[in-house]
């Protein structure tokens, strides 16, 4: 099982059963979900098949969205990692990363320690050479992770900003 241990954090494969519910409270609330996707909140459904879709993504790609664990207590805080992008269409078919926390998880830099964990395992353990994200106009918390991550601005399409970094040049 792919396992990565941060100061503070547990990046972990999802285990369904226990996994579901908390993911599921996370989802559901409009405020994490405002800049991901179209927006929407998701169901329990809904989530159950993004937990099986990024599982299947670690069986058929060798990475994927990691499950999000404190150490300190265990508790779910979100997910974060690789995937591939299906659009827009600048992006799609590369090796993207994303992530989302639980609102009570925002501003202590939970996403910064789990997206830098998740460069490194891309590129240490993956061999993969270049990452690029996606953030939606006006989210400049998510702008501030990327630029922490040395990631930069390669343009902008539909009301997006694409970001990507070279892995030969990111810093562990």
């Amino acid at each position: 099982m792919t396992e990565i241990r941060t100061p503070r954090l547990l990046l972990r494969r999802w285990k369904p059963d226990d996994d579901l519910a908390p993911l599921a409270d996370i989802q559901t609330d409009p405020a994490v979900m405002r800049r991901i996707g179209d927006g929407t909140p998701r169901s329990l459904d809904e989530t159950a098949e993004d937990i099986e879709r990024w599982e299947e993504e670690w069986d058929d790609e060798g990475f994927g969205v990691f499950a999000v664990e404190l150490l300190g207590s265990g508790e779910l805080a979100g997910a974060v990692g690789l995937y591939v992008p299906d659009s827009p269409p600048r992006v799609a078919g590369h090796i993207g990363i994303q992530w989302r926390l639980g609102r009570q998880f925002w501003g202590q830099g939970y996403a910064s320690e789990a997206a830098q964990a998740s460069l490194e395992y891309a590129l240490q353990d993956r061999g993969i050479d270049r990452v690029v994200a996606v953030t939606v106009e006006g989210d400049a918390p998510s702008a501030k992770v990327l630029h922490k991550l040395g990631m930069t601005v390669t343009g902008e399409e539909d009301g997006r900003r694409l970001y990507a970094i070279d892995l030969s040049e990111f810093e562990a």
